[in-house]
């Protein structure tokens, strides 16, 4: 879309929640205008300029810099947080604004930045994390863009906007679990993705949900039981004898590289780091927007009154999806058993295990 505008003697605005993710889209864009033979000049208003520099885009630590640049021509592209939209010098400087990750940025922050152009496209899924929250705010204030225009829709009405509704990186196995709890539906794998797959012999050969259970008694937000599992299934799976097919076709040994550990609680972070050293774990922030063959997810709590920031968080949609989602052919999910039956008060905490239990419910269950 981008690449069209520029093409047509548009000028567009990109922002974000943060500079990384406003220069991953500006890469990605200009990884597409070079396969399409376009060349545009690009500006970023940035905190500090990286140390290693970038040709085709020009960094500024001053927001006077991207407002001139504009002005007079000199770019075709401008990037930056809300902080550089929001001034009154860069009102209607571009003809269209570009909002990524519209799911975590605060409808407040967009209509801040809104006169800066003529048009607006709100990119996101807020279906995935949340907006970040510091502090104190008025009820009301959490309400990120998306979520506005969607009015409790999980998916983008026809009427309102465009749902891509083709998932590049899941397995269709995998897919039809995340499409029916997350986006109604309405998602589907690509064609092809259905080559992705393990192989070798093991527990694990092919592709889909898993499930893992352990028993364990008074974990709150570290389970030295289930990183203990978790290391032994990382072993099985990196010895050598599986490979990991692509939808291509193509065969490798699966790597641990090829392998994403995620856990609810920092701590339990920690107990797995100290396990797998070099192996890719983290919490669930850290890893949206990647994504890896295998995907381990260690739910780590032993039971539902135990869970530490409230079953809220434990059990949140918004994190089961993205945790799940990132992975290509293979989502193994390691749990305590008595995580699948909270004691439910109210019918959200009922919709909220009913997505562990529908895991399970479609999962293969590996007891080792």
């Amino acid at each position: 879309m981008i690449c069209d505008l520029v093409r047509a003697k548009k000028t567009v605005g990109v922002t974000a929640v943060s500079h990384n993710v406003i220069r991953n889209l500006i890469d990605k864009t200009l990884e597409a205008a070079q396969e399409e033979g376009l060349s545009f000049a690009c500006i970023q208003k940035v905190g500090r300029q990286s140390e290693v520099e970038r040709p085709a885009i020009k960094e500024e630590v001053k927001n006077e810099a991207v407002a001139a640049a504009l002005e007079s021509g000199e770019v075709q592209v401008a990037a930056g947080t809300a902080w550089l939209w929001a001034r009154e010098e860069m009102v209607e400087t571009v003809d269209v604004l570009f909002v990524d990750e519209a799911g975590q940025m605060s409808l407040a922050n967009v209509l801040a930045v809104a006169p800066a152009a003529r048009n607006i496209v709100l990119l996101g899924d807020p279906q995935q994390l949340e907006q970040p929250q510091q502090g104190s705010h008025p009820e009301g204030a959490d309400v990120a863009a998306l979520e506005h225009v969607l009015a409790g829709h999980k998916t983008m009405p026809e009427t309102q906007g465009l749902f891509l509704g083709e998932t590049w990186r899941l397995h269709p196995d995998i897919c039809a679990y995340t499409s029916e709890l997350f986006y109604e539906g309405r998602l589907h794998s690509r064609d092809g993705l259905e080559r992705q797959q393990l192989v070798g012999e093991g527990p694990f050969e092919g592709a889909g949900l898993w499930f893992v259970p352990v028993d364990h008694e008074g974990n709150v937000n570290s389970s030295p039981e289930e990183a203990a599992c978790i290391a032994e299934l990382v072993a099985s799976l990196t010895g050598g004898g599986t490979l990991f097919q692509d939808a291509d076709g193509k065969r490798s040994p699966l790597r641990l590289s090829d392998i994403l550990i995620v856990a609810p609680y920092n701590a339990q972070v920690a107990a797995l780091t100290e396990r797998l050293p070099d192996a890719r774990i983290g919490t669930v922030d850290k890893f949206q927007g990647q994504e890896a063959p295998v995907v381990i997810y260690s739910m780590t709590t032993s039971c539902p009154e135990e869970a530490p920031r409230s079953t809220e968080f434990l059990y949140s949609l918004n994190r089961l999806n993205v945790a799940t989602s990132r992975a290509q052919c293979a989502c193994i999910l390691v749990a305590n058993p008595r995580l699948l039956e909270p004691e439910c008060r109210w019918p959200r905490q009922m919709k909220l295990a009913n997505a562990f239990c529908q895991y399970v419910e479609m999962a293969k269950v590996h007891t080792g």
